[in-house]
């Protein structure tokens, strides 16, 4: 597993960008085998990336070579091809704005949207 490019540290620091979409308590699956119950996704600067709690990078590829759609037996999930590898995300409560989209709405939009910028 390689080290991240971004740090948690880093987000919110004007000179790297803006972050289009930040979630963290995010349950991250490879299928069957859960990898951490409370890692980060994070679409910045039109790059992805899936981090452990502690800032370890689980994966990270240009939006617009990722893939994601909404895990149909749960609202709260989504599906996301990431390097070829499928990981399941589940957003949880935590995330959700009082009266905005659910997080992973939000997060299918923030793909969508930095995908669209970069093309």
């Amino acid at each position: 597993m390689a080290e991240t490019e971004f740090s948690p540290a880093d987000f919110g620091a004007p000179e790297f960008g803006t972050v289009e979409f930040r979630a963290s308590d995010v349950r991250i699956q490879r299928w069957a085998r859960s990898l951490t119950r409370a890692g980060q996704v994070i679409v910045k600067d039109g790059r992805i990336a899936l981090l452990t709690s502690n800032g370890r990078e689980i994966a990270s590829a240009p939006v617009t070579a990722v893939s994601a759609k909404p895990w149909f037996l749960a609202a709260d999930s989504a599906v996301a091809r990431i390097n070829g590898v499928r990981y399941r995300l589940t957003m949880g409560q935590r995330n959700r704005r009082p009266g905005g989209a659910a997080p992973v709405r939000r997060f299918l939009e923030a793909l969508r949207g930095a995908a669209g910028r970069r093309v």
